[in-house]
């Protein structure tokens, strides 16, 4: 649950330090875009209300409590901090109204919280500030970045303390709730078929002397009689695997040169009519493609097919019960909003 809630309020520091993408849950093992998701074009937003180039003292209440415009300005410039640059005019609208939903959900939550009488113990709070801290060179990499954003440590674990008090609130209050019978699986399973298909795919190994797109014929050459000297060795009945940990220059070597399955389309052309014309245990002649020459030995083909439920069942029950604990906790969420007077006032 906890990723669910961060999501929901996003501490721009933290976010601004982890530089992951957002994530997102898969069900099948190689799921597929169908024709209709391909097209289906979801309707443009409407555009943000306008801000004032003055802000107010106090931009918003929520039950009567003031977020003030140095609360907001501190906000926007951990957000410019973090990304190098001061906010563009033609998003300034878009982006203020985003850092004060923010700024306002945050609050709402906290006054729930601090009814509910939640606790965080400081041990929890010191945890995430090391989590964040090692994700940098040294101590003094992190103290910058901190500065940089206009942010003491005090405050830091003050916002984290905050950010994990929330996540406690939700997960007590969704988590016990949540719940996925077989059945449901098996439903999800039968209502999205084409979410199962997996094309076919081919497995091979390859082993590659580099040549770059300037090289000089000399060059050339000198790769190619590489290339050609290891071709016999595997002929010869040398292993592949150990000539490709021996000889190739790719990030595949350490494993034997193995690059798992692929589908059509994943590889570059000549790589791939030559990887597709072989039959299983059988190795290329030596191919070249813009990376330089390849040898290549197909080690596995699979014929398109439908994934069986029980080889997803187990990924699919967790989809599901992320899915569906990510409605609850929004469905709180928008239930102590619903409850709270919000005065936006900018």
């Amino acid at each position: 649950m906890k990723k669910h809630i961060t999501a929901i309020l996003g501490l721009l520091f933290v976010a601004a330090c982890s530089k992951a993408p957002a994530q997102s849950t898969t069900t099948a093992a190689a799921a597929t875009t169908t024709p209709a998701q391909a097209t289906a074009q979801p309707a443009p937003p409407a555009p943000p209300k306008p801000v004032p180039a003055e802000l107010p003292e106090i931009v918003a209440r929520v039950n009567g409590k003031p977020i003030a415009r140095t609360e907001f300005e501190a906000v926007v410039k951990q957000l410019e901090a973090a990304q190098g640059q001061a906010v563009p005019a033609a998003q300034r609208d878009e982006i203020f109204r985003g850092v004060l939903d923010r700024l306002v959900l945050q609050q709402v939550l906290l006054q729930e919280v601090q009814a509910r009488k939640v606790d965080v113990p400081a041990t929890d709070v010191d945890a995430r500030v090391n989590e964040l801290q090692q994700r940098f060179p040294s101590a003094d990499e992190f103290g910058k970045a901190l500065t940089q954003r206009g942010m003491s440590l005090d405050k830091l674990k003050a916002d984290l303390r905050n950010d994990l008090a929330i996540n406690k609130m939700i997960e007590t209050e969704v988590t016990p709730k949540i719940a996925v019978t077989d059945q449901d699986v098996k439903d999800y399973y039968d209502k999205n078929p084409d979410q199962f298909k997996q094309p076919e795919s081919v497995r091979a190994s390859h082993i590659l002397i580099k040549v770059d797109q300037t090289a000089t014929d000399a060059q050339k050459k000198d790769a190619r009689a590489k290339i050609d000297d290891v071709l016999k060795q595997v002929k010869a009945g040398g292993d592949f695997a150990e000539l490709a940990k021996k000889h190739s220059q790719d990030g595949s070597a350490a494993q034997g040169g193995d690059l798992n399955y692929f589908q059509k389309g994943q590889m570059v052309p000549p790589f791939e009519a030559a990887a597709w014309a072989l039959t299983p245990g059988q190795v290329s002649a030596v191919v070249e493609t813009q990376f330089g020459f390849h040898i290549i030995k197909l080690t596995d083909k699979k014929t398109e097919r439908v994934v069986p439920l029980a080889e997803v069942n187990v990924r699919l029950a967790e989809f599901l019960k992320q899915r569906k604990g990510q409605e609850m906790a929004n469905a709180f969420v928008e239930a102590v909003k619903a409850k709270s007077k919000i005065e936006i006032l900018l």
